[in-house]
Formats: C-alpha cells, structure tokens, sequence
C-alpha cells in the first residue's frame, strides 16, 4: 500500500500536515525531534564510552614477565 505513494503523494502529504498544523506548530516539532536524536546519539556515544572503560578495567596484562638478570645470562 505505501509503496506506490511517491512524490506527488508525499507532497500532498506535507500539504495536508502544514494546512492542519501550521507552520510554527511544525516547525517547533522538528526542534524537539533534532533535539531528541542528538540526546539520543549523546547517550549511545556514553554508553560505548562507558563499556570501553569497563572492558580496559577488566582486560589483564598477560605479557611474560622478565627480570632483568635473566636476559643479561641470555646475551
């Protein structure tokens, strides 16, 4: 059903909302949905941040360690 709307449709569309709505109601709409999609890809970036620290928290140094005495006799 939706996929045979294409432009002339979508256009009629904005039409419609922008006569029941208004301009100024519309555009204050578009402000809190541009403010809720950079809330949300704030929160997202947080949280990567979060679990990288808690993986770098939790990652262990499984290098061999050496004394330096030893590596003198080796060479």
């Amino acid at each position: 059903m939706l996929n045979n709307i294409g432009l002339p449709g979508l256009l009629l569309i904005a039409v419609v909302v922008l006569v029941l709505f208004g301009r100024g109601k519309i555009s204050s709409l578009m402000g809190e949905v541009g403010k809720g999609i950079t809330s949300f890809k704030k929160g997202i970036n947080e949280g990567q941040k979060e679990l990288e620290d808690d993986a770098s928290e939790t990652a262990k140094d499984i290098t061999p360690k050496t004394d330096a005495a030893t590596d003198k006799d080796k060479a």
